[in-house]
């Protein structure tokens, strides 16, 4: 055992009772004493925090009511959540943390363009300098309910005028030397990297999109027309979103959660509302993913509200597939259905002709429409006891999405998404043999891109299949072939 105290004591042990919740949420991740420690001991070094030395006997005294020193309380925090792929906050494990102000370790930000500049500046820097796991300092956690909700509701406030003591001024009498043709190959760039998620996941450039990021942050602290300051905002706001979308690909759900919020401050600075209802939909398929429904519906309504006078419709399509999505895991089906409808009814309004749409939204195509509306079906069967009715409303909608993505070479890792999606149909309409050959395809292409997200997926899915058909000849060299083809591996930067 450390002799420094290394998880750190908190207050006298006379005092000390068993912290009941942390010992259930450490029942229910099967971990041993040692593999926790172990984890911890990673994580803290990942974080620079290397006075950090736990061991079995110091996990055996947080479960008899010891309160650790920060970071620990934040590293078990990000622990948990991963292990379970919800939230867990770490008052839920029962401990305390360091008080710190919502500006620095929430997502209560200033709404002003000065600040959302610096705070893009320093965020994406720390991410570039440390670029492991996404702990970027003790202060990064994820938010949820209120503390997430009540900030967010903020960006449908008026921008108030700018203040010409924090404007960006340079050297006295310097102007923009930003060229046009400059700012639309920065445009160009970010589409770029748009298409490398999309075919490769979020593993491989990610970095590159921060660094980009980190350029554009640059560039907007110094002077420039006004017109010009909205189109770099409006470049920052993508790359921010983009960023946080890879960091959620990959499992950074906290360097995601924060990137997401900086990229609404920074669409919102660029006066691009259907923009900012398109971040607040990433946001809200972030929390569809960790178990937080009411909350993804609470982001998506403020999405809509937003941007109902501004968004095309495709834009607004995908808001109502992603309002489908929250409804089916909330367990309302009627609700559900009528969301999936106006999705489809809203994106049959493309056929009469619309305006130019921005990049970001033109991978909502066909495939993903029904990709969505289906996963809200397939996501209804579960909630509903495994409801065979839900499950054959998704299965032809869900093979329509997998028929269109089979032939969309520019996003894999979609088509391995609903690949995985079709498989669990399979095993809630008890065919484990269809839903063995559809996973060991998405084993297949999973394994020419890097999405920690396909393959937590496909690894649950067959543990599924394993667990309730582990008789099966094809699943069990389904079993054989994610140990040699998908093996556990840590998120990248």
């Amino acid at each position: 055992m450390s002799g420094n105290g290394a998880g750190g004591a908190g207050g006298p042990v006379a005092e000390k009772r068993p912290n009941e919740q942390l010992t259930s949420w450490f029942v229910r991740s099967g971990w041993s004493k040692g593999e926790l420690a172990r984890q911890v001991n990673r994580r803290a070094r990942q974080l620079g925090a290397h006075h950090i030395s736990t061991d079995t006997s110091r996990v055996r005294r947080w479960l008899d009511g010891e309160q650790p020193r920060e970071p620990i309380p934040r590293i078990l925090s990000e622990l948990f959540s991963e292990r379970f792929g919800a939230v867990v906050a770490v008052e839920d494990l029962g401990l305390r943390t360091a008080h710190q102000s919502p500006s620095v370790s929430g997502v209560d930000l200033p709404w002003a363009g000065p600040q959302t500049v610096a705070l893009l500046s320093e965020f994406s820097r720390s991410d570039l300098m440390l670029a492991r796991r996404g702990f970027l300092g003790t202060s990064l956690a994820l938010s949820a309910g209120p503390a997430l909700i009540e900030p967010m509701q903020r960006w449908l406030a008026p921008v108030p005028p700018a203040d010409p003591a924090t404007e960006p001024t340079g050297p006295v009498g310097r102007r923009s030397q930003l060229s046009g043709p400059e700012l639309d190959l920065l445009e160009a760039t970010t589409v770029m990297f748009r298409q490398w998620d999309a075919q490769c996941g979020g593993g491989l450039r990610r970095k590159a999109v921060v660094g980009q990021l980190h350029e554009v942050t640059d560039l907007l602290q110094e002077p420039h027309p006004a017109a010009t300051s909205k189109r770099l905002f409006k470049v920052a706001a993508e790359l921010a979103e983009l960023a946080g979308w890879m960091s959620y690909d990959i499992g950074l759900h906290p360097t995601a959660q924060k990137y997401f919020v900086l990229g609404l401050h920074a669409a919102k600075e660029a006066g691009d509302k259907p923009l900012g209802s398109y971040i607040l939909s990433s946001m809200s398929r972030q929390m569809i993913h960790l178990s937080r429904p009411d909350d993804a519906l609470e982001l998506i309504h403020l999405a809509q509200y937003g941007s109902r006078d501004c968004a095309g419709p495709r834009t607004q399509a995908m808001l109502y597939a992603m309002e489908a999505r929250a409804y089916a895991n909330m367990g309302q089906p009627s609700r559900c259905r009528r969301a999936a409808r106006m999705a489809e009814d809203t994106f049959a309004d493309l056929a009469f002709g619309a305006e130019p749409e921005p990049d970001w939204i033109r991978f909502f195509s066909e495939a993903e429409l029904n990709g969505e509306n289906s996963h809200s079906f397939r996501d209804l069967a579960y909630v509903a006891g495994r409801s065979p009715t839900y499950a054959s409303l998704a299965e032809p909608v869900m093979r329509r999405a997998v028929t269109l993505f089979e032939k969309d070479a520019e996003h894999q890792r979609s088509y391995a998404l609903n690949l995985i999606g079709l498989a669990t149909v399979h095993l809630l309409q008890r065919e484990p043999e269809q839903a063995a050959v559809l996973a060991d395809q998405a084993i297949t292409v999973a394994r020419s891109i890097r999405s920690e997200r396909v393959n937590t997926r496909i690894r649950k899915t067959v543990d599924t299949a394993v667990r309730e058909y582990g008789d099966v000849a094809e699943v069990v060299r389904l079993t054989d072939k994610i140990v040699s083809q998908l093996p556990e591996s840590a998120a990248a930067g």
